[in-house]
């Protein structure tokens, strides 16, 4: 763990003096690529030792597949062998070197690894071999049109900024950050036309980073000094579940797991600030003309802490691993998309039997809220003071949902795992069980205005999947009409 902080540190200030002396105005692609890839492997190796080659053994070949199988079928192939690589690892680290310990492990950033090639692999399908109509707005604007090289392919699965911790990214919007090409195509996307009023600023994303790394500071700082103070261990203490009343019990498992969320807070916003130091994440200005550094963001802290819906949290809770999960899985699914969805999202996770209990119990509860959500809420929106009860009810019932689904994520073993659901009886489990049983999925009331339709389990809202095409950028594709890439942006800003 203090090798992976400080890690970060040290690729903190790389990301500054990348941005200052090989940014994209004064060095050549090949450059920012070939530094960005060395700085990667050199914190991987500094903080995992030689297993820092799983690394480039799981990209290269990877890579050699796309090369060798072809556009029309190496997506399957990747997904396959990228997984499974993956689960190797984490059954050799888990169940031979070790079990249960938290420690900064090499299977980290493999997951993250293992996202971009996947990611990569459907996006260069769908750029490469699918017809355009084929395709939904968000995957024609986020396809790749030309097979990366080797050096771009390891740059974007290994470069220093997001190797340890991520997040994911777009090939795309990546490739433009290093050719120095985003920040022109957010003027040229936001009118249709050149905006002369930013027209040769570029951005700074100082106060934007300063801002992260002081929620990094106080998520640490509430992790070192209230988190260890309350264990999640405590909701299954024979004492505590001899002695404690049901208010008490429910109000500590909440707690709980409130305080155990900072160092996810701390790990995801660091890598957030390390990004934007480079110059990558820029979203593009709001309409105010403050610049959005939030293209990458992983989380958003007070949506999570104030969801009044299951999806709600998921839509902010390690985002860009919801859009993958959208993307790869439930977009392309055939058949029961949402439960495909939790079992690829433990299966990427890791092999601890908690993580498989927690996103079984994770497809009822999104199933249960889903339908209490399309029967139930267009009654309580007319009136602004019934709509505030509501969402306080809402609210109080997402919190405790969320942290009772997560228990076995943090416990991680069977046994205290149904230790702490039998001590409840199971009662949420079986509560939403007859909820999906009562209620149907789509609600069929005649004249509402305000239909929701059913959306996937980790997907971003309409408006946020509008955002995102928006800043899904062209590569460097001299077949590729840049006007209509631009066009699709303007189109989704629009809408």
């Amino acid at each position: 763990q203090v090798n992976f902080v400080v890690c970060q540190l040290f690729a903190l200030l790389a990301a500054i003096w990348f941005r200052t002396y090989l940014h994209s105005s004064k060095t050549s692609p090949f450059i920012r690529h070939v530094v960005a890839t060395l700085l990667g492997l050199y914190l991987a190796l500094f903080c995992f030792g030689w297993y820092a080659l799983h690394f480039v053994i799981q990209s290269g070949i990877s890579y050699y597949i796309m090369i060798v199988i072809g556009v029309e079928n190496m997506h399957k192939y990747c997904f396959v062998f990228a997984l499974g690589y993956l689960t190797v690892c984490q059954i050799t680290r888990v169940y031979i070197f070790d079990y249960g310990q938290y420690s900064a492990d090499f299977s980290g950033p493999m997951m993250i690894i293992t996202q971009k090639i996947t990611s990569l692999a459907f996006e260069i399908r769908d750029g490469m071999f699918r017809k355009n109509e084929d395709l939904t707005p968000s995957q024609r604007c986020l396809a790749v049109r030309r097979m990366p090289s080797l050096l771009e392919y390891l740059s974007y699965n290994c470069n220093f900024m997001g190797i340890l911790a991520g997040p994911l990214c777009s090939y795309k919007d990546y490739i433009t950050f290093i050719e120095g090409r985003s920040y022109q195509l957010q003027q040229s996307e936001a009118n249709g036309k050149e905006d002369t009023k930013y027209e040769q600023t570029d951005p700074s994303p100082n106060i934007a980073v300063a801002q992260k790394l002081l929620i990094c500071g106080l998520s640490l700082l509430f992790h070192m000094t209230i988190t260890k103070t309350l264990p999640v261990e405590y909701n299954i203490d024979d004492n505590f579940r001899a002695t404690a009343t049901w208010p008490v019990r429910v109000f500590y498992l909440y707690v709980s797991l409130m305080a155990a969320r900072p160092k996810y807070y701390f790990a995801w916003t660091l890598a957030d600030a390390i990004n934007n130091a480079a110059g990558f994440g820029f979203r593009g200005y709001d309409k105010s003309g403050a610049t959005r550094w939030d293209l990458v963001s992983n989380l958003r802290i007070q949506q999570i802490e104030f969801s009044t819906s299951f999806k709600m949290f998921l839509d902010n809770w390690n985002i860009q691993t919801a859009l993958w999960l959208k993307r790869v899985c439930y977009e392309r699914a055939t058949f029961s998309p949402t439960i495909q969805t939790f079992i690829l999202s433990a299966i990427w996770h890791g092999v601890y039997p908690g993580y498989y209990i927690t996103f079984l119990t994770g497809i009822l509860m999104t199933l249960a809220a889903r339908a209490i959500r399309n029967n139930i809420r267009h009654y309580f929106v007319e009136s602004p003071t019934v709509k505030l009860c509501y969402d306080i009810v809402t609210w109080m019932a997402t919190q405790v949902a969320i942290s009772y689904t997560v228990v076995p994520f943090v416990l991680l073993s069977v046994k205290p795992s149904f230790t702490f659901y039998s001590s409840c009886y199971f009662c949420l489990h079986i509560a939403s069980i007859l909820v999906v049983l009562v209620f149907p999925l789509k609600r069929t009331q005649k004249g509402s205005k305000k239909h929701e339709n059913i959306q996937p389990v980790r997907s971003k809202t309409l408006e946020e999947e509008n955002v995102l095409q928006k800043n899904s950028y062209s590569t460097t594709n001299n077949s590729f009409n840049q006007k209509q890439e631009i066009t699709c942006r303007y189109q989704a800003l629009k809408q």
